[in-house]
């Protein structure tokens, strides 16, 4: 058996960064692990949240033997990645909000930065508007209950379309000022999964930028060693069996559960 890539989230969000390395990369074999039992993260106190990340990261790591490991989380990226660099012997890649690409992308110098209240709020996503979009209005909106509703999906519930609308209605309002918002960071992984609703419900034409291809083309980089066949294990530290057919629908196998020290 080949050593995957494993890739890491609190939810089911990771599974949009899967589905970007699969459809880029399909001889790059993987496997998924989620905290589940802890999700969501941003409510937890960063000192206890970053050992938590730490001890999940390492038993997955152990757990399906991987040769290289994706956060697919930016609280988890902003809090643990440089630990968990300096003590697994395997590269690590992070995951960041696409503002770099997004800034790239516009015409009109107006992006939107969506994601949880935790990664709007973080020093980490200003730095990343100063260094990369300094000469862009963003308009940063915090859309949390996204997370939720793509859990929901996931488990095989139906998208509160009414509920998403009024989360994003800051982003709507956006693109009818001067100049118009034109292209959206998908700043949580959880976001991608939506994106068809997201463009359904958008009242004119976006680009809609996410991590997922940025992450995909760094790890055929680091993790060239992690060819073979699809591993597809899946591993979450709370029961999961809502979640088996779209873990499924993934390529990913019944979850298992992760022994925590």
């Amino acid at each position: 058996m080949s050593a995957p890539v494993l890739i890491f989230d609190s939810g089911v969000g990771g599974l949009s960064v899967a589905r970007s390395l699969a459809l880029r990369h399909p001889d790059i074999a993987q496997c998924y692990a989620c905290d589940n039992a802890w999700l969501p993260y941003g409510v937890r106190d960063d000192v206890t949240l970053s050992e938590r990340i730490l001890a999940v990261c390492r038993a997955a790591v152990a757990a399906c033997g991987a040769g290289a490991l994706v956060v697919a989380c930016n609280t988890a990226s902003t809090l643990a990645l440089d630990r968990l660099r300096a003590t697994l012997p395997i590269p690590v890649i992070g995951t960041v909000p696409a503002i770099k690409p997004a800034a790239l992308a516009s015409r009109t110098r107006h992006i939107g930065l969506l994601a949880t209240t935790a990664t709007v709020n973080r020093p980490y996503t200003q730095n990343l508007i100063e260094r990369f979009a300094s000469d862009c209005r963003v308009s940063r909106i915090a859309a949390d209950p996204l997370v939720v509703q793509a859990e929901t999906w996931l488990a095989g519930g139906d998208i509160d379309r009414d509920r998403v609308s009024r989360a994003l209605a800051p982003l709507w309002q956006a693109t009818a000022t001067s100049p118009a918002l034109d292209t959206v960071v998908l700043g949580c992984t959880h976001f991608p999964l939506l994106k068809p609703v997201l463009e359904a419900l958008a009242p004119v034409p976006l680009g809609w930028v996410d991590s997922g291809d940025a992450i995909a083309r760094r790890v055929a980089d680091v993790a060239a060693h992690c060819t073979g066949r699809r591993d597809g294990r899946c591993f979450t530290t709370a029961a999961a069996d809502h979640l088996v057919a779209g873990f499924a629908e993934f390529g990913f196998t019944h979850p298992r559960r992760l022994a925590l020290p």
